[in-house]
């Protein structure tokens, strides 16, 4: 007789059964995860599935019972409590040999590398995005922008004003994903403050299909990420953007600056390297450097915290500036 439980993963007992589970899964057990459960068998664990936010993951069931259905009783008690709480639209990581079974469950699908799936269920979709974004294009090739903008620096406003040189139109996506120090709607604002002079950029939003939590995790985990893991998620997240949001806005270049601070964001320009091949361009242009000083959100986060008004001055274009200092 199978019993479902809530995985406690603090439980050292629980934690060996589920890290067994998931080795033998190729799993990585450093996943962000908000919620666990598992199926037991008597007292062996043979089934979990988790979720962080809205991203169903670690979903493994023992070989030996894979002819129970005891996927589709996790997924959907997963489903049923993220319903709970409110959410009606969810992601899915798994491996590509899992596809049909999710397109059974009504899961369709984002995009596939050779390592893994990357599937939806709900409203508003992938679908909905790409509408949105082929109503926001206008006339000529274009070039695209994906920043954080945390917050929105002349180092961004040199990036953006190199590409629109460079292009007929420019792309701009910010992060939709609010885990930064400034709000989603406070680093959209400055973004649109500070391209304003510049007539061929749009700004677009994220949603959750660039450099997010569903697309690429380990970007915010930062210093603390495997690089192995966010190598693996890079791909995906290039990929998405090279096949699917790129050719609806008919984006021949991406614009990233050089990383020379964060390992994740490095890795993230070599895969979209080896990613965007010979169809689309990548161009990585030198960080702006100020008195032989590169510019950094990280250093403008540190100046408003010691007021440093003088560096603020330096590093900020006068739109963000004055969004900081008179609106925020």
């Amino acid at each position: 007789m199978y019993s479902l439980k809530r995985l406690w993963l603090r439980d050292q007992g629980v934690y060996k059964q589920w890290a067994s589970l998931m080795d033998r899964a190729g799993l990585n057990k450093e996943e962000e995860l908000d919620y666990t459960v598992g199926i037991y068998d008597n007292d062996l664990l043979v089934a979990t599935g988790s979720y962080y936010h809205n991203i169903l993951k670690c979903l493994v069931v023992c070989k030996a019972f894979q002819s129970e259905n005891l996927l589709t009783e996790i997924i959907q008690h997963l489903v049923d409590r993220l319903a709970e709480e409110g959410e009606q639209h969810y992601f899915l990581y798994s491996k590509p040999s899992n596809e049909l079974i999710f397109r059974s469950l009504g899961f369709q699908k984002i995009i596939a590398t050779s390592e893994i799936l990357f599937m939806e269920r709900g409203l508003p979709n992938f679908a909905s995005y790409l509408s949105t974004l082929a109503k926001g294009k206008k006339m000529g090739i274009g070039s695209g922008i994906v920043m954080n903008a945390n917050p929105f620096t002349k180092g961004h406003q040199y990036l953006v004003e190199t590409a629109a040189q460079q292009s007929q139109q420019v792309y701009v996506f910010v992060l939709s994903e609010d885990r930064s120090e400034f709000s989603t709607a406070d680093r959209m604002e400055m973004v649109k403050r500070g391209v304003a002079h510049l007539s061929n950029v749009t700004v677009f939003p994220t949603n959750d299909y660039l450099v997010s939590s569903a697309t690429f995790p380990s970007y915010f985990l930062k210093d603390s990420a495997i690089e192995t893991v966010a190598k693996i998620q890079a791909k995906v997240d290039a990929q998405l953007f090279k096949e699917k949001i790129a050719p609806v806005l008919d984006i021949r270049t991406r614009f990233v600056g050089e990383e020379p601070y964060s390992k994740v964001t490095d890795t993230y320009n070599h895969a979209m390297q080896e990613m965007f091949g010979d169809s689309l361009e990548l161009v990585i242009l030198p960080r702006l450097s100020i008195d032989g000083e590169i510019i950094s959100a990280t250093k403008v986060r540190e100046a408003l915290k010691n007021q440093d008004d003088r560096r603020l001055r330096q590093f900020l274009p006068s739109t963000t500036y004055h969004y900081l200092k008179n609106e925020r």
